[in-house]
Parts: structure tokens; sequence; C-alpha cells
């Protein structure tokens, strides 16, 4: 994990902004950079909205994978269409 990395904890958040927080920190991110989101549970469904939202945009690397905390690191690969 590089250590330019920002780390995005949202477990302290309340869920109504957590994607709000999550997805302002991928608009602010340049190409070839990324951020390390950490969450209290599987953030798979976010992936979905990534995907449908920022297809061909950004990666999305697990690097950790519970049962109680979830890091991935999510980068923008391409600027925004």
């Amino acid at each position: 994990m590089p250590s330019q990395d920002r780390i995005i904890d949202v477990r302290p958040e309340t869920p109504k902004v957590r994607h709000e927080i999550i997805f302002d920190t991928f608009a602010a991110l340049e190409t070839g950079s990324a951020y390390i989101l950490v969450n209290d549970h599987d953030p798979k469904p976010l992936w979905y909205q990534f995907a449908a939202e920022n297809a061909g945009e950004f990666s999305w690397d697990t690097l950790e994978d519970g049962p109680e905390v979830w890091r991935i690191r999510i980068g923008r690969v391409a600027p925004p269409k």
C-alpha cells in the first residue's frame, strides 16, 4: 500500500453521509492516484454504484476482506467522462 494514499475511514460516520464522502473523495482524485476506504461492512453494493456511475474510470483492490473491517483501495485510472 503506497504511503501517499489517503485513508478514508467512514466507520464513525452516519450511513447517510458515507457515500457522499466516498464519492466526493473519488471526484477529487487525479488520474493515477487512489485512496484507501475503511468500512465496517462489505462494500460490494458500493462497487456496483461505482461501476454504474464511473465505468472505466476507477480501480478497486480489496486489501482486507472482513469480517469486521474492510479496506479497499479505490483509484482513478481515467479522467472523468
